[in-house]
């Protein structure tokens, strides 16, 4: 009785067992002359559309490699059905959480909680049904079923977990995080909503988490903390992000132009929270110290303000691997500026950004796969996640290595040893540059020609 009441104050565990990264077939890839047809047999789109388009596709850091559903390969993008959703969530639910519990020797009827999260689609039954039709989980399995969360919803699913830790025992739970782009791929002409096009992928990750302390020496990461911030009560955030419609009547994701402001002000009070959880004493110290020495030069002399720079958080003094979420190369970049991050440190983001696109919450995932492939995770390292999403939402966490990660296979085991490439240049500028010849009368003819010829 003594030893089951001190072990009931004890803080419960988080623990990864294992996690998979889905990889889609190559017949699904979206290189350079592929995502060409696609943008021109959209016919909706005029030469500003197309310049526009062409602008953001160079400038976003995405490369040949990256996967998408099925119907655009199809050419059915602006008809989709109920049943392109739920062939595109089977092929991923099958994959990643067969070779997730085959490989961890998790049997289904051992599955104690099921979290899935997939943002822009329900289905009736619900995805999670899916799941425990298809694998036969328990009939007293507990079931969390999460939509319209967006991109940091996979982190949301975690600290879920982490408090149904805290009530039930050794218990084992299954996160499945990815997004529906079969019934969400837009084929309008509006920028705000086109712009979701050239950046989202298709991608997901199923992962494994338990807080058996039995388990300890088998399990890849530990949590050691999780900080949700949430800035839905303001306007400005609340509508950056946002599933809508257009003039006519085609659905679509619309991304303000305030987002780079939403996304910093989110990013900055979740970091205010999360860093003394974190961060060794003195660098909290020497922070205080350094900003009330330059708010008193302030009082004293205006051009001694304006020449000191502001002051700067460390988070490398507590942190040593940043899984940073990879919304665009804008994204990593400011959060690289932020953080005083080096490149080294935001190559796992980038090379992510490249070979898969933004897979939305399940993007953190990948970012992760890359440094265990690359060998960086030692036991004891500490590593940073951090996530933004719909809402506006802006959460993160920290995780502990418990063991030299790097000798089981996932998704980048196969192109690893190209990555970084010599340069990231998407050749689409080299192949689709004469949209930009709008002196020439030829080009609004070739465009239609190519348009009609596409479709």
């Amino acid at each position: 009785m003594l030893w089951r009441r001190v072990d009931r104050k004890r803080d419960p565990e988080c623990y990864i067992l294992d996690y998979e990264c889905h990889k889609a077939t190559d017949d699904r890839k979206l290189d350079t002359e592929c995502s060409g047809q696609v943008i021109m047999r959209n016919k909706n789109l005029g030469l500003n559309e197309y310049k526009f388009l062409l602008r953001a596709i160079v400038s976003s850091g995405i490369g040949e490699q990256t996967y998408g559903p099925r119907i655009i390969f199809n050419g059915q993008e602006e008809n989709p059905t109920l049943q392109d959703l739920i062939s595109e969530m089977e092929e991923f639910f099958h994959d990643s959480i067969g070779k997730l519990l085959a490989r961890s020797g998790i049997a289904p009827k051992e599955i104690d909680v099921l979290v899935v999260n997939v943002s822009m689609q329900s289905a009736v039954p619900s995805l999670p049904a899916m799941i425990i039709n298809h694998y036969k989980l328990r009939e007293d399995v507990k079931v969390f079923n999460l939509t319209g969360m967006g991109c940091s919803a996979s982190l949301v699913s975690v600290n879920i977990v982490q408090n149904i830790f805290k009530i039930y025992k050794n218990a084992y739970a299954l996160v499945v995080t990815s997004e529906s782009l079969s019934p969400n791929w837009y084929a309008g002409s509006d920028r705000s909503m086109i712009l979701a096009n050239c950046l989202f992928r298709s991608g997901g990750c199923a992962m494994l988490l338990t807080n058996k302390r039995a388990l300890k020496h088998r399990a890849m990461l530990k949590l050691k903390c999780l900080v949700r911030t949430h800035h839905g009560a303001r306007d400005e955030s609340y509508a950056c992000c946002h599933q809508r419609e257009d003039d006519q009547g085609r659905s679509g994701f619309h991304l303000d132009k305030s987002l780079p402001k939403v996304a910093t002000r989110a990013l900055v009070d979740n970091l205010r929270e999360i860093a003394p959880k974190i961060l060794p004493v003195r660098e909290l110290l020497r922070f205080m110290v350094v900003s009330l020495i330059r708010k008193y030069w302030s009082h004293k002399s205006t051009k001694g303000a304006g020449s000191s720079p502001e002051p700067v958080i460390n988070f490398k003094t507590g942190v040593d691997h940043f899984c940073i979420h990879t919304g665009g190369k804008a994204v990593i970049d400011g959060i690289g500026v932020s953080l005083d991050l080096t490149e080294h440190d935001l190559e796992p983001a980038r090379m992510t950004l490249h070979r898969f696109g933004n897979t939305s919450a399940s993007s953190l995932w990948y970012v992760l796969g890359y440094m265990e492939a690359k060998r960086r995770l030692k036991k004891g390292d500490r590593v940073l996640m951090m996530s933004f999403g719909a809402g506006f939402k802006c959460n993160s966490c920290l995780w502990e290595v418990l063991r030299d990660l790097g000798d089981a296979g996932n998704a980048w085991t196969d192109c690893i040893d190209s990555y970084p490439p010599n340069s990231l240049t998407n050749p689409f500028l080299e192949k689709y540059g004469w949209i930009n010849n709008e002196d020439d009368p030829s080009t609004f003819a070739v465009m239609g020609l190519l348009g009609r010829g596409l479709r």
